[in-house]
């Protein structure tokens, strides 16, 4: 058997369960769960009662950080002794971890977006170059076959040279909603949906492209959800959140954390565990009404975006983003000097923590999905796409074996991402938030860590 590398995760929440699970199943002959770290005692506490009768295991030690003190984390690394800390706290949390991690000698692995802003990329560059130490981004896009399909032929040269991508990505009203219920509403917290949902496809975009943006220049707004848009539609919320009340019974935006109810999202252990049961201890309410929050739980993420950007290269990239539509699925074209690909894939939304593993996975797979070439002067030809199953389109299963298992060959695609794809990806969407603000364009370059110039 191999050594075994040692592993705390720090963050408890719905994101936190598939690195678990890969531990304990596939990847338990070259991984070790030590630790959890967290605010919330009870999510620890709901975390060890399911590896105790998941994977017949004992429960591990929990350490559980208060007032925002870094002395609980300090004491699980100097008693747990992990090799690598996993960070799937908050995203407006993750450098903090990351770097702290760091400094005291262990790797990190962090859940996209690596983290909110310009000053907290610039902390995490500055922690590696002082210590040395490596920081893996779970971009777990990268690894799905439709996505791995369109990088190849690019890299080809079947479509000549990128000069136009264009990608929308549709978010409907399961999978979208869900978003403006909980922290992700609150930019301070999630560096709004171009930060914390859009890092994927920026991600994307510069991986296929082999390059990053230059200048991005970005609108949008809150247009569906929020109090205001309710009303001008003549609706009027009457209540903050939707576990427990009676007018939200039918309410087709509803997620019940305890039970289900017609029209609304059947909660489930899970969400009842981690979060329905923290309440009173951690203060955070993971059902907030969509159509509400104009006062204590603001909502200051936009719904609706579109930007273009220009890359380095010369390439000009069309994106949007809707968190409301009525299907989910989305469209990446890349066109080129000589031809054409397009990559089109339609399915279901999905709830984090909000249902079992068979119900995502349909929700993933159902619908229509194709890769299209078409050469310059040829006929179209619709492209095989590689079969695969799990999370993200079978990209989950892949990331994962290669965050548990490092050492395996090198990727010919370079799927792997690291601290500067992170960065490239994030501040994309923070060029995107401050061309919003402005009105004007934003160079990456002004956002850039300076160490890194």
């Amino acid at each position: 058997m191999p050594d075994r590398k040692r592993y705390v995760i720090v963050g408890t929440g719905g994101r936190s369960r598939m690195f678990t699970d890969a531990i304990y199943e596939d990847f338990k002959d070259h991984a070790e769960l030590v630790a959890w770290c967290d605010t919330s005692q009870v999510r620890m506490d709901y975390w060890n009662a399911y590896v105790a009768e998941a994977y017949g295991v004992e429960k591990l030690p929990t350490y559980k950080v208060t007032d925002g003190s870094l002395a609980a984390f300090d004491r699980m690394v100097a008693e747990a002794k992990p090799d690598v800390v996993i960070v799937t706290s908050v995203d407006a949390t993750h450098h903090t971890y990351i770097v702290r991690a760091m400094e005291q000698g262990c790797d990190a692995v962090t859940e996209k977006p690596m983290t909110t802003d310009a000053e907290k990329c610039a902390a995490i560059f500055d922690a590696i170059a002082r210590t040395g130490k490596a920081l893996r981004v779970a971009f777990n896009y990268r690894w799905q076959p439709t996505f791995s399909t369109v990088k190849e032929i690019v890299r080809s040269g079947k479509i000549g040279t990128p000069t136009l991508v264009d990608f929308q990505w549709r978010l409907d009203t399961r999978h979208g909603a869900d978003y403006f219920r909980r922290w992700h509403r609150e930019k301070k917290h999630s560096g709004g949906l171009l930060v914390h949902k859009s890092t994927h496809h920026f991600d994307l975009i510069n991986w296929i492209l082999d390059d990053k943006p230059e200048t991005v220049y970005a609108n949008g707004g809150l247009m569906f959800y929020g109090e205001k848009n309710a009303k001008a539609r003549g609706v009027v919320p009457n209540y903050e959140r939707y576990t427990g009340v009676a007018a939200a019974k039918a309410d087709p935006f509803a997620l019940h954390l305890d039970a289900g109810s017609p029209g609304g999202l059947s909660g489930g252990s899970e969400l009842a565990g981690i979060y329905h049961n923290a309440e009173e201890e951690s203060g955070y309410i993971r059902d907030r009404n969509v159509f509400g929050g104009e006062g204590q739980w603001p909502i200051t993420s936009e719904d609706t975006v579109g930007l273009t950007a220009r890359f380095g290269k010369g390439t000009v990239l069309n994106y949007s983003l809707v968190a409301y539509c009525p299907w989910e699925g989305e469209r990446l074209t890349v066109t080129g000097t000589e031809g054409q690909v397009e990559y089109f894939g339609r399915g279901k939304g999905h709830v984090i923590a909000g249902q079992s593993d068979a119900e995502l996975a349909e929700a993933q797979y159902q619908g229509e999905k194709y890769i299209r070439l078409q050469r310059m002067f040829e006929d179209p030809r619709d492209i095989e796409i590689p079969k695969a199953t799990g999370g993200h389109g079978g990209g989950d299963a892949k990331l994962l074996r290669r965050i548990f298992i490092p050492d395996s060959p090198p990727d010919e695609l370079g799927r792997d991402a690291g601290h500067v794809d992170g960065a490239a990806s994030v501040l994309t969407g923070v060029a995107a938030n401050r061309s919003i603000e402005t009105g004007l364009p934003v160079t990456l370059n002004s956002l850039w860590p300076k160490s890194a110039s």
